[in-house]
């Protein structure tokens, strides 16, 4: 070895031995390293950009999807759960007595207070089939005009756009009872109240005109005519309302909001997601996708036949190259022309 290294330094010289056997391979070891460094560098780069590329593409495609559930769920709950409750304020009025015979002014009413109430200006306000529980409050004064009352009648119109009359109800009722005793007894406890006005001597009655009372489909309800059918009565003021009457899903989506809002939009997001992954499935599978894989491949196999006969410059190679290009050309026309129907 030592002999035939002797040799070889006589042979080329001992500056040119030390750059063919000793530079020479150090340069070529460095740029090797350098470029397998380069090329790592290149294809982590190229790799998270596409680990980048496609966790943006699946973030938004998740989110478009839990965004239509949530806004499936909110139009579903918006058209099967009707509003909870409708109140209407009422203004009674009267037919004021005139004067006597012996031209003095008589007091009080001379017609039953009533009043026309517009529940809607729309066709229709109440949603068909579910039933409400409609009721009339009256603030009415514990004055000795309507203790001494006693029983009175409510009744109640309801209206169609038209004018007819689709239902009506009437109600007796009356003030609470309290005894001369027990009547003393709350005014005397209530009196610094009553002296500050944070209270007053009056009652809420609470009159149910309908416990069960369900749109029509032809003739919804657009106005009320409410009728106090007595002229020796005082009252504060009245108020109309209308409560849903909720059971079954409508309790559950009503009273459980958030649990029923959970289910709601994860079922909507499963079955988006299914029908997805189907469409997906059968457009993999379909004849059009595989043809263009297919055609892809041979492009591919066609590319590196083509790098392959780029490395001899012989006439044979050259007619090898355009004839590899003409069938790429054929085979790259094909997605194109795919029949997709």
């Amino acid at each position: 070895m030592i002999f035939s290294m002797a040799k070889c330094i006589f042979r080329l010289g001992p500056r040119e031995y030390v750059k063919q056997r000793i530079k020479l391979p150090i340069i070529k070891f460095i740029h090797d390293s350098v470029s397998l460094y380069k090329t790592r560098t290149k294809n982590g780069v190229h790799n998270l950009r596409d680990i980048l590329l496609r966790g943006a593409i699946i973030a938004f495609i998740t989110s478009l999807l839990v965004w239509l559930s949530i806004f499936m769920y909110l139009a579903f709950y918006y058209v099967y759960v009707p509003t909870l409750r409708h109140e209407r304020p009422v203004h009674l009025k009267f037919k004021p007595c005139g004067t006597t015979y012996d031209h003095q002014l008589e007091k009080g009413m001379c017609s039953f207070p009533s009043a026309y109430v517009q529940l809607t200006s729309r066709q229709q306000l109440l949603m068909m089939g579910q039933p409400y529980r409609i009721s009339l409050d009256l603030e009415m004064p514990e004055s000795p005009v309507n203790k001494e009352l006693g029983m009175f009648m409510v009744c109640v119109d309801f209206k169609s756009s038209e004018g007819k009359t689709i239902a009506n109800s009437c109600r007796s009722t009356m003030l609470h009872y309290r005894s001369l005793l027990l009547d003393s007894l709350y005014k005397l406890f209530y009196i610094p109240f009553f002296i500050f006005g944070s209270t007053e001597e009056k009652q809420n009655i609470h009159v149910e005109l309908f416990s069960d009372y369900k749109e029509s489909e032809y003739e919804p309800v657009t106005d009320i005519f409410i009728e106090i059918q007595t002229k020796h009565i005082e009252i504060y003021s009245a108020k109309f309302s209308v409560n849903a009457e909720f059971s079954g899903l409508r309790y559950v989506m009503f009273n459980y909001p958030v649990l029923s809002a959970t289910f709601g939009i994860s079922s909507n997001l499963f079955f988006i997601a299914l029908v997805c992954l189907i469409n997906w499935y059968q457009i993999i599978n379909s004849d059009e996708y595989l043809q263009y894989v297919e055609s892809q491949k041979t492009v591919l196999n066609l590319n590196n036949e083509e790098e392959y006969n780029t490395d001899s410059d012989s006439s044979e190679g050259s007619y090898l190259i355009t004839g590899v290009r003409k069938r790429r050309q054929k085979i790259e026309e094909i997605p194109g022309n795919l029949n997709y129907n």
